[in-house]
């Protein structure tokens, strides 16, 4: 029997990171995430995951330098970004910038200089294209600020607030890796074919655009938008299920549980974002979960990641169609970590499938 979907199929081994979805627990090479949320810089979080270890602060230092001295584009890759509509959605802007940089990096090797070079570029890519479709020029990425603070300031040349730079440093930490998920999966495909580092994370970046993997945030806003206010939340809520429409942010492939990602960044949100936009996704959240388990009690349906980084991305104030490509700035450590993993002990990916197609057809000149 075919696994649709390849559910419960287990592919490989990683060490990067494990998904617990029946105990919700989310696990960075030993640790878990909601003490690395809490502790941990993004860059140690990037360091974790490419090197293995705990970074030292000499490390950290070292890493973070690194990377500000990577952040700037090829030329190529700027001029490219210049050229494209300014209707261009972003993450076919990050898709188109991200195979620009490998087709003017010389040299495409797998190795951790590429990676941590090109996850400090994706954050550029990003804020360049924000500010080329607004018809405002580019601003220089800042060595001094870190990788979170610097992606903000690049948006709008001003430096974060302490709140915005908390907000965004745990976003990014919280989704730098998870799993064998369809991107991540994407990307260790490409690489196992023996291609370079460019073309996997640019195939990844194209998984994760589609809506039933990392493009959904934001219609978590346009969903509580939708509802309006509290009290007419189980009326719609309602209404919306008769209509066979589905909630943005409740469900997960994996998690049969409640994603520990989402509890954290619910605290996040309760602590940072808009009081009455809080009110209101509480509302959808509690009101949600109770009819979803009335009607579909075999589901286990809770909210996911998605639900409340809408929240928490609106107070950091990137505009809502940024939401996936932020997601990108942060997955590709991990994705680039998978790659520099699947390359170090490569097997071409290459699973069969059952054919259910006829037999015994003959072809005959016409």
């Amino acid at each position: 029997m075919a696994a649709k979907g390849l559910q419960n199929v287990v592919i490989g081994t990683t060490n990067l990171s494990l998904v617990e979805g029946e105990k919700g627990q989310l696990v960075y090479r030993g640790y878990a995430i909601e003490h690395l949320a809490r502790n941990a810089t993004f860059e140690e979080i990037a360091y974790l995951l490419w090197y293995g270890h705990k970074p030292s602060l000499e490390e950290t230092k070292t890493l973070r330098h690194q990377m500000a001295q990577h952040r700037a584009l090829p030329n190529a890759a700027q001029t490219i970004l210049r050229d494209l509509p300014r209707s261009t959605e972003p993450m076919d802007a990050l898709r188109t910038g991200v195979s620009a940089i490998g087709a003017a990096t010389p040299g495409t090797n797998i190795d951790i200089d590429h990676a941590l070079a090109l996850t400090a570029q994706v954050a550029t890519v990003i804020a360049t294209f924000h500010r080329l479709r607004q018809g405002l020029e580019p601003i220089p990425p800042r060595a001094n600020l870190d990788h979170g603070s610097n992606y903000l300031y690049m948006m709008s040349g001003q430096e974060p607030t302490d709140a915005q730079r908390k907000m965004i440093n745990a976003y990014l930490v919280l989704l730098a890796d998870h799993g064998m998920n369809a991107s991540t999966f994407t990307a260790r495909v490409v690489t196992s074919t023996g291609s370079d580092l460019y073309s996997a994370v640019t195939a990844a970046v194209g998984a994760l655009k589609g809506p039933l993997h990392g493009g959904a945030p934001s219609k978590v806003l346009d969903m509580l938008d939708a509802v309006g206010t509290p009290e007419n939340a189980e009326a719609w809520i309602r209404s919306a299920l008769a209509r066979k429409e589905r909630l943005m942010g409740f469900g997960h492939r994996v998690y049969k549980t409640t994603d520990p990602r989402a509890e954290i960044l619910r605290e996040i949100a309760r602590t940072y974002s808009d009081p009455n936009l809080f009110k209101l996704a509480q509302t959808v959240e509690d009101k949600g979960l109770e009819i979803l388990h009335e009607t579909k009690p075999a589901q286990r349906l809770y909210t996911n990641v998605e639900f409340y980084s809408a929240a928490v991305m609106n107070a950091v104030g990137l505009p809502r169609d940024l939401f996936t490509a932020t997601f990108a700035a942060s997955r590709t450590a991990g994705w680039t970590a998978h790659i520099l993993e699947q390359a170090a002990d490569n097997r071409l990916i290459r699973p069969d499938v059952e054919y259910t197609g006829p037999m015994g057809l003959e072809w005959s000149k016409a």
